[in-house]
């Protein structure tokens, strides 16, 4: 595996995104969707029990045991995008390492989910995510719209009010319309809430979908 261009460093906040090798679509349908959310939950956690697939066969109860038990995580979780065939995470590093396992474990557990719900093998995703450091507070609030416009930028969603009620991004987390797990309050705080976030976010839609500058400065 090539080197990284980007160290690693606990307590950095890195913007983080993969895709799928050759371009194949990752996540084909609610039940992939759904899938992919659960691990990116549940693999945030450091000292897990089980594997999901163990997790998901355990009484309710058994599971809320477990979460109550689990305490140390190896990334916080601020935001996240999943689309057709890649997927975006704004989070931050709690432990040596903590970004790298924590995609490792993320990627592996929904190769393997997908795989056997598609009869095929091997790799699913590249191999080596790509990782940019955010250093400043106005960059990590840039990131999230970033993140958050993502379906509205590549034609998922054909408007602002389909944006608002996509599924499978943190968006709906910081417009209050569901909850979550996304740590939010680091992004949106006091002034801001949910009111201001949605116009700072919708203000840039149809600029950040026309201009291409953007994605090379966020990206590279």
């Amino acid at each position: 595996m090539p080197s990284r261009k980007t160290p690693l460093f606990t307590g950095g906040i890195y913007h983080v995104f993969n895709k799928g090798i050759d371009g194949r679509k990752t996540f084909s349908d609610k039940t992939d969707y759904e899938r992919a959310v659960r691990c990116i939950d549940f693999y945030h956690f450091s000292d897990r029990f089980c594997k999901l697939s163990r997790f998901l066969t355990l009484t309710t109860k058994k599971q809320q045991q477990i979460f109550e038990q689990t305490q140390e995580k190896l990334v916080e979780i601020y935001c996240y995008c999943l689309m057709p065939n890649h997927f975006h995470l704004l989070i931050k590093q709690l432990a040596d390492g903590g970004v790298s396992k924590y995609l490792s474990d993320f990627q592996n557990s929904y190769t393997r989910y997908h795989n056997k719900r598609q009869e095929r093998t091997g790799q699913l995703f590249m191999n080596q995510f790509k990782a940019v450091r955010v250093t400043t507070d106005e960059q990590l609030m840039h990131v999230s719209r970033y993140i958050h416009l993502n379906p509205h930028t590549g034609s998922v969603v054909n408007s602002l009010k389909e944006l608002r009620l996509y599924p499978w991004s943190s968006l709906k987390e910081y417009l209050k319309i569901d909850g979550g797990f996304c740590k939010k309050e680091v992004i949106v705080s006091p002034p801001f809430n949910e009111h201001s976030y949605w116009k700072f976010v919708g203000d840039q839609a149809d600029y950040q979908k026309q201009l291409k500058e953007i994605k090379r400065l966020i990206l590279e």
